[in-house]
């Protein structure tokens, strides 16, 4: 969970495919499914979200991956 979270927060606003986290962060030998990504995302939603359904920091972006937005101060 920390290396994909670190992953992500290093290219920030960046969108990346499932298969794109897949390969670098589990690493070109990993041969798991894509939904791997998807449960680790959910876990770590559970974590750092004040509301997981509805995420401000790992946010979807439907047909395409998953990116952390950047946060503003409010």
């Amino acid at each position: 969970e920390f290396d994909l979270l670190y992953y992500m927060a290093q290219h920030m606003d960046q969108v990346m495919t499932r298969e794109h986290l897949l390969q670098t962060v589990w690493g070109y030998d990993y041969f798991g499914d894509v939904r791997t990504v998807d449960v680790t995302v959910h876990r770590l939603r559970e974590k750092i979200e004040d509301n997981p359904v509805r995420p401000k920091i790992l946010v979807t972006r439907r047909g395409v991956g998953y990116f952390v937005k950047q946060q503003t101060e409010e």
